[in-house]
Formats: C-alpha cells, structure tokens, sequence
C-alpha cells in the first residue's frame, strides 16, 4: 500500500513558476513509476509527466514538454514537478500517482493504483 501527499500548489502569475511535490510512504519506492497528472474544471483528468522507479525514464505530454519537469528523491520517497513559464491554461488540481514499475512508465490513468487527494494550481493571466 502507497499513500500519497501532493504539497506546493498555489497561485502564480503567467510566466511564473511553481514546484510540486508528492511524498509517498511505504516501501520500495524505487519500485513505483510515478505520475503528474491534472483536472481542469469541467474537463478530464489528463496526463502531465511520468518517471519511472529508477528514475531512468521520463514522458511528457505535448502541452508541458520543454516547460514542466519530474524529478523524483528516491532517499526522500519524494518526486517533484517543476512548473516554469506557467499558462492559465495550467490551471488544475494536480494529482501524483503510483504504479509498479521500476524501468516502465505508463501515460494512462488507469494504469495507476495508487492517488494522492490533489493539490490546486492557479495560473492568472
């Protein structure tokens, strides 16, 4: 079992920037790939980012390529999401999950077992 705290959401001009991190307990988190993913008002939760257990794979969804980053401490059973050049378009709860998978990532939603309660993410035009 995989729980998971998201922290560092809040309220950002366009073109700032903004961290997010989700601290898991239990074992074996370099076991887990770890994913962003974000929910909009009115609209679908979407993939954001994924890395895998070792940290050796990385995937991006087009919208934040080259903008947002994942990163993760496996020391600290923490993985982050750097935000920079942020678009009111960002605007979302921003939810971190787990799936098994040490070398895989995984872009589907529903390949993820374990959600954390989300963190609000503001972008102001």
């Amino acid at each position: 079992q995989v729980q998971l705290v998201e922290s560092g959401g809040g309220l950002v001009q366009a073109g700032g920037s903004l961290k997010l991190s989700c601290a898991a307990s239990g074992r074996s988190f370099n076991t887990y790939a770890m994913g962003w993913f974000r929910q909009a008002p009115g609209k679908e939760r979407e993939f954001a980012a994924t890395i895998s257990g070792s940290g050796s794979s990385t995937r991006y969804a087009d919208s934040v390529k080259g903008r947002f980053t994942i990163s993760r401490d496996n020391a600290k059973n923490t993985v982050y999401l750097q935000m920079n050049s942020l678009k009111p378009e960002d605007t979302a709860v921003y939810y971190c999950a787990a799936r098994y998978g040490i070398y895989t990532v995984a872009i589907d939603s529903t390949n993820y077992a374990y959600w954390g309660q989300g963190t609000q993410v503001t972008v102001s035009s």
